[in-house]
């Protein structure tokens, strides 16, 4: 005779539970997207990518949307994409987010156009892969003059007005390379980590006051940006390393994934997020083993490029859409697909 499965009466409490919290969460964020509508909403590093998806689906929403980046070109192309992608029109200013100047600018014209900003979004940033041996102090700068002035300087600019307001929301994309220093990412990992410092200090200073910061941390993400990046030392084999890694499915979030869950931490005004379950999962070992991690990534760092410390001062970094070779291996081809189809989607 054939028994009949009967679930425990605690599991079915348990389903029943996840089913209505998760249906709890949907649509206390569709109420919560609603109230994008009219929100006035600046992201630095607009003009491709990560940037590009959020302003065009903040402009989905009803937001009303500035971007900037140093390029007065890659700027029309994104605003010409986001019209396409989003029926909606956009605001896009050149600014260098590393010139304070340049910044104040920036918020005063955005402010002039559409009113006082409700959401910056500190996206800016670069990526710089080479050995140590390879690096000098002004990669260290260039990273730090991007990824932490470049977060300092727009978040001032529009304090003033949050803060006479009493609300407003400053969003800080950080990286897990914050947590995590990564190997011949030292620069930048170096910037992330000061630009998460000081975003979880804004986040404990600013809540008395109405504002609120929403840190994110993602791990890698496919948005093409390898083609972008800068590379030194045997630039040829940094270049493969790091775009086959920001490629595959396994170790990197898609970009519209990424930025999904970028909207859903807004909209929920959450403080701190990681994204990507490499990254979580990445964070977790650090923060329980941290020298069993540290040795991990020493032994990485074994079948990375060796560093040339004469390359350090005499070679200057190349862009990765230099060192890309028109013909690949099938396999290079392979690894890099998806990667190779966000360059098309999404480095304009």
């Amino acid at each position: 005779m054939k028994t009949r499965f009967t679930p425990h009466p605690w599991a079915l409490r348990g389903l029943a539970f996840a089913g209505g919290y998760y249906t709890f969460r949907r649509v206390r964020s569709f109420f919560l997207t609603k109230n994008l509508q009219g929100k006035i909403v600046l992201i630095t590093g607009g003009s491709k990518g990560l940037g590009m998806i959020l302003a065009r689906n903040f402009a989905r929403e009803g937001a009303r949307v500035a971007i900037c980046a140093r390029s007065v070109e890659e700027l029309e192309k994104a605003r010409s994409w986001i019209h396409k992608e989003a029926g909606a029109s956009i605001l896009a200013v050149p600014c260098d987010v590393s010139h304070p100047d340049e910044v104040d600018l920036l918020v005063n014209h955005v402010s002039r156009v559409y009113g006082p900003i409700d959401i910056l979004v500190n996206n800016a940033g670069t990526i710089a892969v080479a050995p140590l041996e390879a690096t000098n102090v002004d990669d260290f700068k260039r990273a730090q003059d991007s990824m932490f002035w470049g977060m300092l300087y727009p978040t001032f600019a529009v304090l003033r007005s949050m803060r006479e307001r009493k609300r407003g929301q400053i969003v800080n994309i950080t990286s897990i390379g914050a947590i995590i220093s990564v190997p011949h990412l030292i620069p930048y990992s170096s910037a992330k980590f000061a630009a998460l410092g000081f975003s979880l200090g804004l986040y404990t200073e600013l809540k008395p006051h109405g504002i609120k910061v929403t840190t994110i941390l993602p791990g890698l993400m496919r948005t093409g940006s390898f083609i972008n990046a800068e590379f030194k030392g045997l630039k040829e084999k940094e270049y493969k390393w790091f775009s086959v890694a920001a490629s595959l499915p396994f170790l990197s979030l898609s970009a519209e994934r990424a930025a999904s869950k970028i909207m859903d931490a807004v909209v929920n005004e959450a403080s701190f997020r990681i994204l990507g379950l490499p990254a979580q999962v990445g964070a977790t070992l650090y923060s329980i083993f941290p020298q069993f991690s540290l040795f991990g990534l020493s032994l990485i760092n074994r079948l990375l490029p060796k560093g040339d410390s004469s390359l350090r001062d005499t070679s200057p970094p190349t862009a990765g859409k230099h060192l890309k070779k028109d013909k690949e291996t099938a396999t290079l081809r392979l690894l890099k697909g998806l990667g190779t189809s966000a360059i098309k989607s999404y480095q304009t």
